[in-house]
């Protein structure tokens, strides 16, 4: 009977181990794959979230590239489409050679010529690139599209522009000169005040220069104080009715100077001929190598001495810019005699009188180089137009 009870006993007690070892293990295999399970769910929450930030920082690039886009755009509005070079040949002013600035010796600036570096297939408007220096003795350098810019405050140079400013003192009055040599007649252009055409459209000749990133400027014609006379400015016909017996500078596309009159052709066939720029003031000082105004010629009523601006042509692609002060103590002023002398004496081979008095003003490097008296306290007049090289 004890021995059957032992047997009994003994089955009950493996049957209870063997329950509890199921029931434990059960319950261990449970939790662990339900962590299992609570972490890939993590894990997949995790990743989740890292596709969806990428998302957004996708979609914030997005917007950054938008946005550069768009500063691209409105940074690239300036001074494009402007006449480029072309081919046009025949039209040069003869030989002009052999002469050139420097001749009087009585300069105060500068006379060397900064050499360049730079490649002279380009023909973007370097003068964005230029530093501007306060003495002669110092120079600047910058990298702009065309090459190395090199200048100082008589001095600019990017490897297509090259110009160095000059200050003479003639006939009591002080002269400023900037020789001018380019690779391409492209960089020789005109601009209108405010960028738009109009008799009443006017701007210092300063403003309009740096709105288009000019390195060296002069004022124009003035054009809008007229009704008539031919205005062409970089290949497009603005005005076509003429002026009678008027005399103006034609400029070809190859950057040859042209004495015309607008009795004689219309502006219609200039432009055929491929004319892009015509300045409609005069006289002109200079042609083929000979003075053409008399001593006691003026413009209108004018003094005999005034403030003076001129621009001359001594060989392809190289010009010279003047403008002389004048109607102060300092500055006396030059007759149209006294000026036409100086152009011939600088080597010009055409040279033309633009509008003067108040109006006269160079701008170079940044800064007004003259001293204008057209404004109030002798500062600059607005006028309708520049001649510039950019």
């Amino acid at each position: 009977m004890l021995k059957k009870y032992r047997i009994h006993l003994a089955y009950v007690l493996l049957l209870t181990m063997f329950t509890t070892y199921v029931f434990l293990d059960t319950f261990v295999i449970t939790r662990v794959y339900g962590e299992a399970s609570d972490g890939s769910t993590e894990v997949q929450q995790e990743l989740q979230a890292d596709e969806e930030g990428s998302a957004d920082q996708a979609d914030d690039t997005a917007d950054d590239s938008e946005a550069g886009n768009m500063h691209s755009g409105q940074s690239g509005n300036g001074s494009g489409g402007h006449g480029g070079p072309g081919s046009g040949s025949g039209h040069g002013p003869g030989s002009g050679s052999g002469k050139g600035p420097g001749k009087h010796g009585s300069s105060s600036g500068s006379s060397d010529t900064i050499a360049s570096s730079g490649s002279s297939s380009s023909n973007s408007s370097a003068s964005s690139s230029s530093s501007n220096s306060t003495s002669g003795s110092s120079s600047s350098s910058a990298k702009s599209a065309s090459g190395t810019v090199t200048s100082t405050d008589t001095t600019y140079s990017d490897g297509n522009i090259t110009v160095t400013l000059k200050e003479y003192r003639e006939n009591d009055s002080t002269i400023y000169v900037a020789d001018v040599q380019l690779t391409d007649s492209s960089y020789l252009k005109t601009a209108l005040a405010q960028g738009s055409y109009g008799r009443n459209v006017t701007q210092k000749t300063s403003e309009i220069a740096e709105s288009v990133d000019a390195v060296l400027a002069v004022n124009g014609d003035y054009y809008g104080a007229q009704e008539k006379g031919y205005v062409i400015r970089n290949g497009k016909l603005y005005r076509d009715t003429a002026i009678a017996n008027q005399e103006d500078l034609v400029i070809y596309e190859d950057g040859s100077f042209g004495i015309i009159n607008e009795s004689d052709v219309t502006a219609q066939e200039l432009i055929e001929k491929g004319v892009v720029q015509t300045l409609s003031f005069g006289p002109a000082l200079v042609q083929n190598g000979k003075i053409t105004v008399s001593q006691n010629e003026e413009v209108g009523q004018a003094m005999a001495s005034n403030p003076r601006t001129a621009i001359g042509i001594i060989d392809d692609n190289h010009y010279v810019f003047v403008v002389s002060d004048g109607r102060t103590s300092e500055s006396e002023g030059l007759s149209l005699y006294e000026l036409a002398e100086f152009m011939d004496s600088l080597g010009a081979e055409t040279a033309y009188n633009l509008d003067g008095g108040g109006s006269s003003t160079m701008y170079f490097n940044g800064s007004v180089v003259n001293n204008p008296t057209g404004g109030m306290g002798n500062s600059e007049r607005s006028v309708s137009d520049i001649v510039y090289i950019g």
